[in-house]
């Protein structure tokens, strides 16, 4: 679904992806961790074109991914994006906020995204919050609504970058309960996470990345309890048991 082939990414004459190879099975769930700067985030943007990488190949189902290319457009169609921070609009109610791609992008029947969207929002635990502002929502119901926004985009994959790191610690359970939900159902989901237990019980693979490269990776469950690399293994041991 999602391949990474020597891909580069400079900001300036700082390089922060340093050839990055990798697949993405369909249905396949992969976690990618790391230290703050290594180019989680980054990699993750270049996938739906919100960061361009200079050098390399990214494809998503078999299409290059070129923000040059009129391509793109249908590219951020296939994949959805939930960010770290929401992104909600905070004019309109969290059913509109799930309606908006479908009826302005995709140009679908409203009477059919309404429907849809309401569905979503009973699947992630909201049917009474559907006429809620964000502003009078939780962290975690919000970023809720922005799990059911991109589903409502019937996506093919969906890039999550660090989606519970902005929550309170009570809140970050409700949202990765919605992201097991979805890896049972075998949505092919690419993840900046810390949340090692997750990764460890959700994700079929991990990447390890550090200063741009992949240090480490391999099935999730093996890897992050047996870590082979010296640098996987500290990394793991600070973030379990931080001083």
């Amino acid at each position: 679904m999602i391949r990474f082939e020597g891909v580069h990414k400079s900001f300036g004459a700082h390089e922060v992806l340093k050839g990055i190879d990798a697949r993405i099975g369909t249905g396949e769930v992969v976690c990618l961790i790391g230290p703050s700067g290594s180019g989680k985030s980054t990699l993750l943007r270049c996938v739906n074109g919100l960061e361009t990488y200079q050098s390399g190949r990214i494809t998503v189902d078999g299409v290059r991914v070129d923000t040059a290319s009129r391509t793109i457009h249908d590219i951020r169609t296939r994949v959805s994006m939930v960010f770290q921070r929401f992104n909600l609009f905070p004019n309109r109610t969290a059913l509109e906020n799930v309606m908006e791609g479908p009826l302005f992008v995709l140009k679908q029947d409203r009477a059919e995204v309404r429907a849809r969207a309401e569905a979503l929002l009973n699947r992630v635990g909201l049917g009474a919050k559907m006429q809620a502002y964000p502003q009078s929502l939780s962290g975690g119901q919000q970023q809720r609504v922005a799990i059911a926004r991109a589903l409502a985009m019937q996506p093919k994959a969906i890039l999550f970058d660090e989606p519970t790191s902005a929550l309170d610690p009570e809140m970050v359970g409700e949202v990765l309960q919605v992201m097991r939900a979805l890896a049972e159902e075998h949505m092919t989901m690419l993840v900046v996470t810390h949340e090692i237990h997750f990764a460890r019980e959700v994700a079929d693979s991990v990447l390890f990345l550090d200063g741009g490269t992949i240090v480490e990776h391999g099935p999730a469950k093996e890897m992050l309890r047996h870590p082979k690399h010296e640098r996987t293994q500290d990394f793991l041991r600070r973030v379990t048991h931080p001083v």
